[in-house]
C-alpha cells in the first residue's frame, strides 16, 4: 500500500487536504468521506483491507475537521460540503478514467454521500453508507434549541457535539485513541450542527429520490448515536439495487469494532459483485 497526500482547491478557494491509499494496479476507486468530529487519517486501517482487495482509496479532511484550515467546527453552507463531493469524484476520475467509482461514508458522512447521489445523480458503480446520519439515537433538544437561536445571529457559535464516546466501539482502544488524538475535535458550530439536522430530515423524508444506483447501508444494532431503525426504515423505502447490512450488538463505529475485518470482509465482496 503507498499512502500520499493530495491538495484539491474549491471554487471558493478553500482547500482540501486529501490522502491516497494505493495499490499497484487498482480495479475500482473508493471515495471515502469521514464522519463528524474525526478526520480521514482515522481510516488508514480501512483503505488497507480495501487495497488488498485492489481498491484504490481517496479522502480528504472534511471543511472544519481534522487538518482541514479555517475554523474548527464550523462550515460555509451544506451546499459547499457536497461541492467538494464533487471535487473528490472528480480527481477520482482524472486518476483512474474507466475504472468504476464508489462513494462510501461514515455517519455525517454517511449522510452527504447520500444527499449527494440524491441531489446530484453522480454516475457511480455505487454508494455505501456505514452508520449513516438519517436518524439520531438521542435528540440534542437543548443544543437544537440553542442552535436555532443561534444560527441566525452567530452561525459559528460553538457548542458541544454530543457525541457519546464511549459509544464509537466495543473496543476500548479505540476509545482511547480517539480521545488522545489532537486532530479530533469535540465541538460543532450551530451552522454546522442544524444544518446536518436539516440534511438528516431531508433525506429521511425523501427515501424515493435516490436515484438507480446500488445501495448498502451498514448498521450496528447497538449503535447509541445514531439510529438503526431510521437507517432500517430508509432502506425499505429504496427502490432498486439496495441491500441493508445490521450487525447485531455492534456500536457506532463498525469500522473499528472488534468484528471489523468481517465487517469491511462483508463491504469488499458488495463491491465486488457490484464492478460490473
Amino acid at each position: 500500500m503507498a499512502e500520499s497526500n493530495f491538495t484539491l482547491t474549491a471554487p471558493d478557494g478553500h482547500p482540501l487536504l486529501g490522502r491516497a491509499w494505493l495499490p499497484e494496479q487498482p480495479k475500482a476507486v473508493i471515495c471515502l468521506i469521514h464522519g463528524l468530529g474525526e478526520h480521514a487519517g482515522r481510516y488508514g486501517h480501512v483503505a488497507a483491507m480495501f487495497n488488498d482487495a485492489g481498491y484504490a482509496v481517496l479522502a480528504y479532511d472534511q471543511r472544519g475537521h481534522g487538518q482541514a484550515p479555517g475554523p474548527r467546527g464550523h462550515i460555509p453552507s451544506w451546499d459547499a460540503l457536497l461541492n467538494d463531493v464533487g471535487l473528490l469524484l472528480a480527481e477520482a476520475a482524472r486518476r483512474y478514467p474507466g475504472l468504476p467509482c464508489f462513494l462510501y461514508g461514515h455517519s455525517m458522512g454517511g449522510n452527504i454521500v447520500l444527499r449527494y447521489t440524491m441531489d446530484r445523480r453522480p454516475a457511480l458503480a455505487g454508494v455505501v453508507a456505514t452508520s449513516p446520519a438519517i436518524g439520531l439515537s438521542k435528540r440534542p433538544w437543548l443544543q437544537q434549541a440553542l442552535g436555532k437561536i443561534m444560527y441566525r445571529v452567530k452561525p459559528d457559535f460553538m457548542l458541544a457535539n454530543g457525541l457519546e464516546l464511549a459509544g464509537l466501539s466495543r473496543d476500548p482502544a479505540v476509545v482511547a485513541a480517539y480521545e488522545a488524538d489532537p486532530l479530533v475535535y469535540g465541538r460543532i458550530s450551530a451552522r454546522l450542527g442544524l444544518d446536518l439536522l436539516d440534511s438528516m430530515a431531508w433525506v429521511a423524508a425523501h427515501p424515493d429520490q435516490f436515484p438507480a444506483v446500488p445501495l448498502l447501508l451498514v448498521h450496528g444494532t447497538a449503535d447509541r448515536l445514531t439510529s438503526a431503525a431510521a437507517t432500517e426504515a430508509f432502506a425499505g423505502q429504496v427502490k432498486g439495487d439496495v441491500t441493508l447490512k445490521l450487525w447485531p450488538g455492534l456500536y457506532h463505529e463498525t469500522h473499528n469494532e472488534p468484528e471489523k475485518a468481517e465487517v469491511l470482509r462483508f463491504t469488499i465482496e458488495w463491491l465486488d459483485a457490484h464492478l460490473a
